[in-house]
C-alpha cells in the first residue's frame, strides 16, 4: 500500500551562510530552497511570503519566540527596500532586537558577514 506523500514544514536545523540567491529561491548547506526562508538560531525555516506583500508582526511571530537570542533582524524585502510597517517595528523594539530592511541581497551579504562574525543575527528574506 503506498502513503500518500507527507508536506512537512522546510526546516534546516542548524546555522549557514547563503550560497547563492535569486530565481525565485536560495541555496545553502549544500541544497537549494524554493521560495523565501527565516534564519534563526534554531534553524532555517521556510516562510510563506511574496515580495510586494504587506509584512505584518504576524509574520514574524518565529522570530518574536526566539527573541532572547536575537539581537538583530536584518530583513531582506525583495528586490527593492521597502520600510517595516510600524507594528513590525514595534514587536521587534519591545524585545530588543534591533530591524535592518533592506533588498534582499543586501541582507544576504550582511547576513553572512555577520554569521561569520558570530553575532547573534537572524534575517527574513523574501525570495527573488
Amino acid at each position: 500500500m503506498r502513503r500518500p506523500i507527507e508536506v512537512r514544514n522546510a526546516h534546516f536545523p542548524g546555522r549557514a551562510p547563503i550560497d547563492a540567491y535569486g530565481n525565485g529561491g536560495f541555496r545553502f548547506a549544500g541544497m537549494s530552497h524554493r521560495g523565501s526562508l527565516l534564519l534563526l538560531p534554531s534553524g532555517i525555516y521556510g516562510w510563506e511570503r511574496q515580495e510586494g506583500e504587506p509584512l505584518t508582526a504576524a509574520d514574524f511571530d518565529r522570530v518574536i519566540a526566539e527573541a532572547g537570542d536575537i539581537e538583530v533582524i536584518l530583513v531582506g524585502t525583495g528586490a527593492n527596500i521597502r520600510p517595516l510597517a510600524g507594528d513590525v517595528k514595534t514587536a521587534f523594539r519591545s524585545r530588543s532586537i534591533s530591524s535592518d530592511p533592506m533588498s534582499t541581497g543586501a541582507a544576504v551579504r550582511t547576513y553572512n558577514i555577520m554569521l561569520a562574525e558570530e553575532r547573534n543575527v537572524a534575517a527574513a528574506l523574501i525570495a527573488v
